[in-house]
């Protein structure tokens, strides 16, 4: 659905008498042509800061790594996610941030809470889950699609030269040589030119460079601090059971 403003009837402009003055939905049309062209799922445009609840993380729980609680982690990750928003927009070449922990642990919520509120301070920002980017580039190579408005070509450039890339679920899939490389370009070039990247991730830090290459993983340090998100159970699942239950 896309935005309609029924006080210009979607003109854009507004007559008094002989003058047409802008109607007060530009910005509203401007933020909405933001969302849209952010990649966004339309699920996540309603995970913000104010949104996120840390009753999922435990207070006694603790990570042998850093001895401190899984509560802990948690508003370090969060703090950091906030204090991006406030430094990106006085200066959009910035230090990237690395979400990485276990399926359901907030990695993404959090990646979103930035983008959100990045997109209604107008900036622009990329969102792209990366199997879903790594078949996007696939498909320029069908010659049969008939249905492809984008070439190779312009997807990269696009994911390496946008103000912020959001790069979601860079999983433990099963990468290629071809997989590795397009991934290699796109964070390289953006490390080159000094461009935030946030990033998640089920991998472990010590593991990323086994999935994606040595030189990959080293870019991805150099470029963004890492925060690590622990929970019991998935976040998803136990938001569903809730919801289930509040219906019931």
């Amino acid at each position: 659905m896309g935005f309609f403003c029924n006080r210009c009837e979607d003109r854009g402009i507004i007559l008094k008498g002989d003058t047409a003055i802008p109607c007060s939905c530009s910005e509203q049309r401007a933020i909405f042509k933001r969302f849209k062209d952010s990649r966004l799922p339309l699920a996540m445009q309603d995970d913000t800061f104010d949104n996120f609840s840390f009753i999922y993380y435990s207070k006694h729980k603790m990570d042998p790594i850093k001895n401190i609680s899984y509560y802990q982690l948690a508003e370090m990750a969060y703090g950091a996610a906030e204090k991006f928003v406030t430094d990106f927009e006085s200066n959009p070449h910035i230090e990237g941030l690395l979400f990485t922990g276990p399926v359901g642990s907030g990695k993404t919520y959090l990646a979103c809470s930035v983008v959100n509120s990045l997109l209604k301070r107008g900036q622009a920002a990329l969102f792209m889950v990366v199997p879903d980017l790594l078949d996007m580039l696939k498909a320029t190579y069908n010659v049969d699609r008939n249905d492809i408005s984008y070439t190779e070509q312009e997807l990269l450039e696009t994911a390496r030269e946008v103000s912020l890339l959001v790069l979601d679920d860079l999983g433990a899939h099963n990468y290629t040589e071809w997989t590795k490389n397009k991934l290699y370009s796109i964070i390289n070039y953006r490390l080159n030119h000094r461009l935030a990247t946030i990033i998640t991730t089920n991998i472990s830090p010590e593991d990323l460079g086994e999935y994606l290459g040595i030189r990959t993983r080293s870019r991805i340090f150099q470029m963004c601090c890492p925060y690590k998100l622990l929970v019991d159970k998935d976040i998803r699942g136990l938001k569903r059971r809730n919801s289930f239950h509040s219906r019931s």
